[in-house]
């Protein structure tokens, strides 16, 4: 091409350029794109040397492809360039379209800067379109954009010393910024291939890697030693099982596929289903019995998170369930030993103070109207304490509690009856019970029919009294009846009717013994701690005991 006179342009060259140009959208690679613009250069337009400068994510150009001297190419190729030094270039010297041409007479000044170039020797034009071994020419390279603008600049084409050696004419020109045009183009698509590329293999790693997780899950899942479930979150089937494993499965008794017609609210304990509900969603805990297929209950430990298909995917909740049966069972066993009597199975001394305590307030019994309640009564406002703040019994809630009282306004008060006169108020009778001949039964016969007479007697009172009533041994032979709503003449029918349980004679190894029993009979009320309680018990029973003969003690 460089032997024609323009415009007449044989039709070879022209085939040789298109040539050129269908390698430049073959090429399989994004460097052999930038290589085969740069070669095609050297091989279709008739230039010598050919740089492909192009841009980095950073701003800054760099050599990426060299063509037409391998010494040249070896000193320069992966070179940088700053962005503001090629922007210098690009906006001086002479503007052919979009081409720019910088004259050996304007061009020395940049032999300083920091762009790769390389430097050839020739004498000096000897005519004015002579090519000077200083002359530069670049053809930057845009993105393809709409027609009449320029799209984003994406590398520049270096080229020096046409063959024929003079400065290309209207031809020349032509093709060189076609050829810029169609080699962005093919750049553009080299790395759009070379993205897709990246794109497919990180997508198909990811793919491996979740279903090698999915794998994982579902191995770790399955064959997890304890309970796994998914169930749906959100929705009308909020909470429903959607997916089981074996391990669950054994331990509720329950074939997977029954398994999905249950929510985890079907199978709780009726008295857990607080205990379900307030447990949060994700990180929640809880401990609660779930209900096998046989109709019993196991004590399980619940615990929650929520996994999901995708980033904005449908959301399941992941619960694990782990058996804890026996560290219930264990921890059932050492709170009944801490409050219950290891010999007679009863409530013991501490127990019955805390049942005792839970009862009562610090609020002390009502107490007659005086001249200050009635101008509150004038206005319709009461202390808490006041009996018209509660009902006709005394007892009630206080719903607008005020002043020290606030910890109690829930509370229902315990009161007692008035003493000397039966007024028919309920009241928590507290019967203090002391054994009458329990030493000579010891003394006599060894601790371990005294400890055969302790057992039957708690025995006789336990079935004595009502469902929900406290008999507890205080120590010793010393017991403690608790029983809620009675009146006095109730309490005094119930000690006759313990006494007389108790006196009837227990069988120990063949032989028949016989205790008494002295009763006292206490009330207990709001304002009394539980010692109070079971002091003022203690001494009306002694006072009962001292009112009887001696001798008719043991009899009752």
């Amino acid at each position: 091409m460089e032997t024609e006179s323009e415009p007449y342009v044989r039709l070879a060259t022209l085939r040789q350029l298109h040539q050129v140009m269908a390698d430049m959208n073959t090429a399989r690679s994004l460097a052999d794109t930038l290589q085969t613009v740069a070669d095609g250069i050297v091989s279709g337009l008739g230039y010598e040397l050919a740089a492909v400068n192009l841009v980095r994510p950073d701003g800054d150009l760099v050599v990426a492809a060299f063509a037409g001297n391998s010494a040249a190419e070896a000193l320069i190729t992966g070179r940088v360039g700053s962005r503001a030094s090629w922007e210098r270039r690009l906006n001086m010297g002479e503007a052919w379209d979009d081409l720019r041409f910088i004259p050996h007479t304007e061009g020395w000044v940049l032999d300083d800067d920091d762009v790769p170039q390389w430097h050839t020797g020739g004498p000096e034009p000897r005519f004015e379109d002579e090519w000077h071994p200083a002359d530069r020419l670049f053809a930057p390279m845009y993105t393809p954009s709409v027609k009449g603008s320029c799209g984003e600049l994406i590398g520049v084409i270096s080229v020096d010393r046409p063959r024929n050696g003079r400065r290309p004419g209207a031809w020349g020109r032509e093709a060189l910024q076609m050829y810029a045009f169609q080699a962005a183009i093919a750049i553009s698509n080299a790395r759009l291939r070379a993205n897709m590329q990246r794109a497919l293999v990180r997508l198909e790693r990811e793919q491996q890697a979740l279903r090698a997780s999915e794998e994982s899950f579902r191995q770790a899942f399955e064959y997890a030693p304890s309970g796994m479930a998914i169930a749906e979150m959100g929705g009308d089937q909020h909470g429903r099982i959607l997916r089981t494993n074996d391990a669950l499965c054994r331990l509720l008794g329950r074939p997977a596929s029954a398994m999905r017609r249950y929510s985890f609210s079907d199978l709780v304990h009726p008295e857990d289903i607080g205990t379900l509900l307030r447990t949060s969603a994700e990180g929640g805990r809880a401990e609660l019995r779930l209900g096998r297929r046989d109709g019993t209950y196991v004590w399980v430990s619940l615990r929650n998170s929520v996994v999901a298909d995708a980033a904005d995917g449908p959301r399941f909740l992941l619960t694990h369930v782990e058996d804890i049966e026996e560290r219930k069972r264990r921890e059932l066993q050492l709170a009944h030993r801490a409050s219950h009597d290891s010999l007679t199975g009863l409530p013991n001394s501490a127990e019955l103070r805390s049942r005792l305590s839970a009862r009562l307030c610090q609020r002390p019994q009502s107490l007659p109207a005086g001249a200050a309640d009635s101008l509150d009564a004038a206005y319709g406002e009461y202390p808490v304490d006041h009996p018209a703040a509660l009902d006709g019994t005394g007892h009630g809630f206080d719903l607008h509690a005020r002043g020290p009282y606030d910890a109690f306004d829930h509370h229902v008060h315990t009161v007692a009856p008035e003493a000397g006169t039966d007024d028919g108020t309920k009241g928590l009778a507290v019967l203090f019970c002391d054994l009458d001949g329990f030493k000579s039964i010891n003394d006599r016969f060894g601790h371990n029919a005294g400890d055969a007479v302790l057992i039957e007697v708690a025995r006789r009172l336990s079935r004595g009294v009502r469902d929900g009533d406290t008999v507890a041994r205080l120590g010793g032979d010393e017991f403690v009846v608790l029983a809620n709503g009675l009146g006095k003449a109730d309490a005094q029918d119930l000690a006759v009717r313990l006494r007389n349980e108790i006196i009837q004679p227990v069988r120990v190894d063949g032989r028949a013994m016989r205790v008494g029993a002295s009763f006292g009979i206490g009330w207990a009320h709001c304002g009394m701690t539980a010692d109070e309680v079971l002091k003022s018990a203690d001494e009306r029973m002694y006072v009962e005991k001292r009112s009887r003969p001696k001798q008719h003690r043991r009899a009752g």
